[in-house]
C-alpha cells in the first residue's frame, strides 16, 4: 500500500465499517446512559436546564435517538436515515449547548463536532458493503452498496493505452 495510490473498494469499505462502529458505539453508549442511568425523567430535567426547548419531549427522544440509532449504525442498517437523525442531533447540541463554551473539551464543542463530522460523513457515503445495507443491497441486485465511484487502480499508461 502506497501513500499515493487510490484506495480500492475493500479499503473503503473497511475505513466505512471502522467509521461506523467507532460513531455507533459512541452513540450506543451516550444513548444508554441517558436511558438506564439518568433516565427520561433526568434526562429532560438536564435538557431544561442547558435550555434545550420542549425538554419533556425533546430528551426522551434524543435518548432514544442515540442508542438505536447508534446500534442502527454499528449494523449498518437504514444507516444514512440513522446518521441524519444523529448529524441533526449533534447539530442541535452544538448550538443549543456548547457553541457558547468554545471549540476545548470539556464543555466545548470539539467532540459534539467530530461527531456530526462523522454522521454527515455516513450520510454523504452511507454505510459500504460490509453492512446489513450492503447486504440488503446485493440481494436487490446492486453490485455495490457503496454509492461513490472510487478511482480506477489499474496504471495510468494502461488507461491511457486504450
Amino acid at each position: 500500500m502506497s501513500l499515493f495510490q487510490p484506495i480500492t473498494n475493500r479499503q473503503a469499505n473497511v475505513a466505512l465499517t471502522v467509521l461506523r462502529v467507532i460513531a455507533g458505539a459512541t452513540f450506543i453508549a451516550h444513548g444508554a446512559q441517558k436511558l438506564f442511568v439518568f433516565g427520561f425523567a433526568g434526562v429532560s430535567g438536564a435538557f431544561a436546564q442547558m435550555g434545550v426547548p420542549a425538554a419533556g419531549v425533546m430528551g426522551p427522544f434524543i435518548a432514544l435517538l442515540e442508542f438505536f440509532g447508534g446500534i442502527a449504525l454499528v449494523f449498518g442498517l437504514l444507516t444514512r436515515l440513522a446518521a441524519l437523525g444523529l448529524a441533526i442531533d449533534m447539530l442541535g447540541a452544538i448550538l443549543l449547548v456548547h457553541l457558547k463554551n468554545g471549540f476545548f473539551l470539556p464543555q466545548g464543542y470539539e467532540f459534539v463536532l467530530a461527531l456530526l463530522a462523522m454522521s454527515a460523513t455516513l450520510v454523504l457515503t452511507g454505510a459500504g458493503d460490509f453492512s446489513l445495507d450492503g447486504l440488503i443491497g446485493r440481494r436487490k441486485g446492486l453490485v455495490s452498496a457503496t454509492p461513490l465511484p472510487l478511482p480506477s487502480t489499474e496504471p495510468a499508461r494502461a488507461r491511457h493505452a486504450a
